[in-house]
C-alpha cells in the first residue's frame, strides 16, 4: 500500500534579493533548498515532490532587496501581496540614457546638467507625488499583443507600451551629488522605477537612468527582517 506523501509546510520567506540574481533565480534556489531538506526529513519520499513555490513581486536582476517567496499553500497569496504598496532607495544619475533606463545596457546618449540646480530638483520631484499615469520601460515583462516586452526589444523591434495610472504617496531627495540624486520613494504596485528615472530626467530637461535600487518594504513586510540566500537552508530546517 502506497504511504501518503506528507506535506510540505507553507512558508511565507522574506529574502533579502542579491545583486545580479534575477527573482526567477531566487526561486529555484528556494524550491531546491525545499526539496533537500524535505528529503532529509523524509528519505522514503525522494524524488516524489514538486513544490509550489513562487515570488510576490519581481526585482530586476541589478536591484537588491525584499522579495517575498511563497511555499506551499502560502502562493495563494500571492497576488495579495503583489498588491501592497512598495518603498524604495535607489539612485538617479543624471546626464546620461540607456535604452533600459538602468545599467544592463550601456549609455545610448549624453545630455546637459549644468543648468540643473537644488531647486530645479525639488520642483522636479513634486511633479511625481500623487496619482500619474506611467509608461513601462521596453525592457519589462509586460506582454504585448502576447509576447514579453523585452523579447520585442531584444529582437530590434518596436512594442507601443500604453501608460498606466500609478501613485506615488512619498518622494523624498535625499543626497544631492551632480550628476547623482539618492532618492526614497512609496509607491504603488505597478510603478516602475526606472520609468520615474526617465521620467525625472525629462522633467529636468535632461536624461536620466538609474544605477542603484534596493526595495526596502512591501505592505507591512520590511527588508530588516529578510534572510539572505545563505541563511536559507538553517531557515527551513526551523
Amino acid at each position: 500500500m502506497e504511504q501518503n506523501i506528507p506535506l510540505i509546510p507553507s512558508k511565507v520567506l522574506l529574502i533579502n534579493k542579491p545583486y545580479t540574481w534575477s527573482s526567477f533565480h531566487v526561486v529555484n534556489k528556494i524550491k531546491y533548498a525545499v526539496k533537500k531538506q524535505f528529503y532529509k526529513e523524509n528519505p522514503d519520499f525522494k524524488g516524489k515532490i514538486k513544490p509550489k513555490v513562487g515570488h510576490a513581486g519581481t526585482l530586476d536582476p541589478l536591484a537588491t532587496g525584499l522579495l517575498i517567496v511563497c511555499i506551499g499553500k502560502e502562493t495563494k497569496n500571492i497576488e495579495k501581496y503583489q498588491a501592497e504598496d512598495k518603498e524604495y532607495t535607489g539612485t538617479f544619475f543624471l546626464g546620461a540614457t540607456t535604452p533600459c533606463y538602468d545599467l544592463e545596457k550601456e549609455i545610448d546618449a549624453h545630455y546637459p546638467i549644468d543648468h540643473i540646480t537644488p531647486e530645479m530638483i525639488e520642483e522636479a520631484r513634486k511633479k511625481f507625488e500623487g496619482f500619474n499615469h506611467q509608461i513601462p520601460p521596453i525592457f519589462s515583462a509586460i506582454k504585448v499583443d502576447g509576447r514579453r516586452a523585452y523579447k520585442i526589444a531584444r529582437s530590434g523591434k518596436e512594442a507601443e507600451l500604453k501608460a498606466r495610472e500609478i501613485y506615488i504617496s512619498e518622494f523624498k531627495i535625499t543626497r544631492i551629488a551632480l550628476p547623482e540624486v539618492d532618492f526614497s520613494i512609496s509607491c504603488s504596485k505597478g510603478t516602475y522605477i526606472r520609468s520615474l528615472a526617465r521620467d525625472f530626467g525629462e522633467a529636468l530637461h535632461s536624461g536620466a537612468h538609474l544605477t542603484k535600487l534596493c526595495r526596502t518594504r512591501i505592505g507591512e513586510f520590511k527588508l530588516s527582517d529578510a534572510i539572505e540566500i545563505d541563511d536559507l537552508e538553517k531557515t527551513l530546517s526551523q
